[in-house]
């Protein structure tokens, strides 16, 4: 499965799953970086799915967010 959404559907994920999850977007990050140290995206939406019963594009939208955020603390 692709990791990647088109800008808009990835938007449209994110502003969802506070609804669908019952969890804000922080506090998934919290869980991302709290879990384990998986070196591929990739890995870490799997686990995202298959531990916290996410589907596959809530768990990608969340990765790619945590990543871009990451990235852009590091700057």
């Amino acid at each position: 499965m692709s990791l990647n959404h088109s800008p808009d559907t990835h938007n449209k994920l994110l502003a969802r799953i506070p609804q669908v999850t019952g969890r804000d977007i922080p506090e998934w990050f919290t869980t991302i970086e709290n879990g384990p140290s998986f070196l591929r995206c990739e890995e870490r939406c799997n686990w995202l799915a298959d531990e916290h019963g996410l589907s596959h594009g809530y768990a990608a939208a969340l990765v790619r967010e945590h990543e871009r955020t990451r990235r852009a603390r590091h700057y």
